[in-house]
């Protein structure tokens, strides 16, 4: 009689063992009807799940986060079901859950095409609306492996052959298909209502490019079809703030293959780059930060020291000279703890905030690299906390302020948090592990947002707290990070005088806000599709002339509001007004101040904005209050 406690707590008691869907049924026919799955004692299970004994119970729908991952990998069994009855010679491999959706890769003699993705898409919204059942099976191991062999599957074979001999496999069926799978699944294929196949790409056998190359077909899938449809149009909405074609368009930076992954800053983009700068350093020396800067090229047994040329060897450039081994930093931290290891270190000179925009090079795989998002050369707006254990918690919530306050400054209002405990493998104590993540959940609760918990996914030298940022097409960009480091400051030789007269080896705290400025800004352009806000524009108001008689006013203008520390140019081409208007809005400047006669005559300008509203005349004066409160206001909405 097995006892069933529900997320409100209240039990549920059966006669005999039950099923996940039965649960269901016996709460009510529509949860009955709108249940993909549960969670059995925190274990997500079909809905075909036998409860034996007393346990705690949630039923997944589609509305669950979870529901929605078995709806991703249940498409993705539908699209290898879909090639195997279009296309029998295929061979399938694996297709798990992405962001966003699901992929499948396959063997097969020629490349898929365009046509072919419509027909596959066309067949699995037919074996969608069958609504046919999906049911899981075990098999022992060896006799899966023939079994797979047998149906001409001989990379599911492989697979399976890899998995210990001791174990059963679970496979799940669907009319005449079958595959290898842990699941949870959907009950039947009906359940997978919104779906779309995206692209073919190439990709090897076990991610290794010794291997032969197989097709991997990129699918979307949502809950409704209202979902999807909302999906497809932010694609389209990315692809059009896409930040390399806007920066080719505003003329911000460029990359070439000369220099894989490295950025060229022209004037203007540059112009972002160091406002950007500028205003971080501006609030490190706020903050109490000292800003340092240290080498590029160091020699290699101090990356031997540290622990990284064991760990990112292969991302590393290096170089040779005089017999001696170098690399190119592709972090700062060690650098960082030979500066704070100069002169003996006192209690009293702690917290230590060494601050840099430390210059990094990593050697990353030229097919992943994209714009300003993945390059090979980048610079951190980061910043290493010396403290001791009992300064942990009051440091992370400084740094939580800043962050807040530099994330409201650059627009974005929503942020995301994640706390990330303690993985196996891990150097340090118990207790001290226990002190650290205390203080980072403690400074967590402080600030009175949700968070949740990441067990496990900790460095192996500290916890940490992620910070996630949603722009305005819903994407999320993890781009802040505090994490707690026990480890590099004790192989580097860091250390300080207790109150006790005893030598003891500081916390190390690694923090960023921004994390990359490179890839940073690459999420301004998109997040404001090119137009940023007035304080970050590279020409924050442009002067235009009606006609070569105002061109002496329009500079003086020009002059005077570059004398006041404004980004402002002057176009006093032989060009109608109409023209210019037209090709600054389009360049993004904020705000567009014409003259005419009229306006030189009574020592005005009419000013429009790029969006095309028009502000009227104003006096230069107003002009300048306008400029000054939309750049105090910075990004915010408020």
């Amino acid at each position: 009689m097995p006892v069933i406690t529900l997320p409100d707590g209240s039990p549920r008691v059966f006669d005999e063992p039950v099923s996940i869907y039965e649960v269901a049924a016996a709460i009510g026919p529509g949860l009955a009807k709108a249940a993909l799955a549960g969670k059995v004692d925190g274990q997500v299970r079909d809905t075909s799940h036998l409860i034996v004994q007393d346990a705690k119970l949630a039923i997944i729908t589609e509305r669950d986060p979870e529901g929605l991952e078995i709806i991703r990998h249940s498409s993705a069994h539908l699209l290898a079901h879909a090639v195997k009855q279009l296309y029998p010679t295929a061979q399938v491999t694996i297709g798990p859950v992405i962001d966003n959706g699901f992929y499948y890769d396959f063997a097969f003699e020629r490349s898929f095409t365009p046509d072919d993705l419509e027909r596959i898409q066309a067949r699995m919204e037919e074996l969608a609306a069958q609504d046919l059942p999906v049911t899981r099976s075990v098999m022992p191991r060896d006799e899966a492996v023939t079994f797979f062999r047998n149906m001409g599957e001989e990379y599911k074979a492989q697979i399976i052959a890899d998995i210990p001999a001791d174990q059963d496999i679970s496979l799940y069926r669907q009319a005449d298909f079958i595959d290898l799978c842990r699941g949870p699944h959907v009950p039947s294929t009906g359940r997978i209502k919104a779906f779309k196949l995206m692209k073919v790409a190439g990709a090897y056998w076990r991610g290794d490019s010794r291997n032969e190359m197989l097709q991997r077909i990129y699918g979307t899938a949502w809950q409704d079809q209202k979902a999807l449809k909302a999906y497809l149009h932010r694609l389209e909405e990315a692809e059009k703030r896409d930040h390399r074609r806007i920066g080719k368009a505003l003329n911000l930076f460029h990359v070439q293959e000369e220099a894989p992954g490295m950025v060229f800053w022209h004037d203007h983009g540059w112009r972002v780059y160091v406002e950007i700068q500028n205003y971080i350093r501006q609030l490190l020396r706020e903050h109490g930060y000292q800003e340092i800067h240290t080498p590029q090229i160091v020699d290699r047994s101090l990356w031997e020291r540290s622990g990284h040329w064991e760990k990112f060897r292969a991302d590393m450039f290096t170089t040779a000279s005089e017999n001696r081994d170098y690399a190119i930093k592709p972090m700062n931290c060690p650098c960082h703890i030979q500066v704070y290891n100069q002169g003996l270190k006192s209690y009293r000179d702690l917290p230590l905030r060494l601050a840099e925009f430390g210059s990094c090079h990593r050697n990353e795989p030229s097919g992943t690299l994209h714009g300003l998002m993945r390059v090979r050369n980048f610079v951190q707006d980061d910043a290493h906390i010396f403290c001791t254990e009992d300064q942990i918690q009051p440091e992370v919530s400084a740094f939580m302020d800043l962050l807040f306050r530099v994330y409201g400054d650059f627009g974005f209002s929503e942020v995301q948090l994640a706390l990330a405990t303690r993985p196996e493998q891990r150097v340090g104590s118990n207790d001290v592990w226990s002190k650290a993540e205390s203080a980072l959940e403690l400074a967590l609760n402080r600030t009175g947002l949700p968070w949740r918990l990441k067990p496990g996914e900790g460095a192996f030298y500290g916890p940490k707290i992620e910070f996630v940022l949603r722009d305005c097409l819903d994407r999320l960009w993890q781009c802040g990070t505090i994490q707690v480091d026990f480890s590099m400051p004790g192989r580097l030789d860091a250390h300080y005088i207790a109150e006790d007269g005893s030598k003891r080896v500081p916390v190390m705290l690694h923090r960023a806000i921004l994390g990359s400025l490179e890839r940073f800004i690459g999420i301004l352009i998109e997040h404001y599709a090119g137009a940023l806000p007035v304080w970050l524009a590279p020409v924050q108001a442009v002067v235009l002339d009606i006609t070569d008689h105002q061109a002496a006013y329009a500079a003086q203008i020009e002059k005077n509001l570059m004398q006041q520390g404004f980004r402002v140019a002057a176009d006093l081409r032989n060009e109608k007004i109409g023209f210019k208007i037209r090709e600054h809005t389009l360049q993004r400047i904020p705000y567009l101040l014409v003259v005419g006669d009229r306006e030189m005559a009574t020592e005005t300008v009419a000013v429009r904005t790029c969006t095309g509203k028009d502000l009227g005349s104003m006096s230069l004066t107003a002009v300048v209050d306008l400029l000054q409160t939309d750049i105090v206001r910075r990004g915010r909405t408020e």
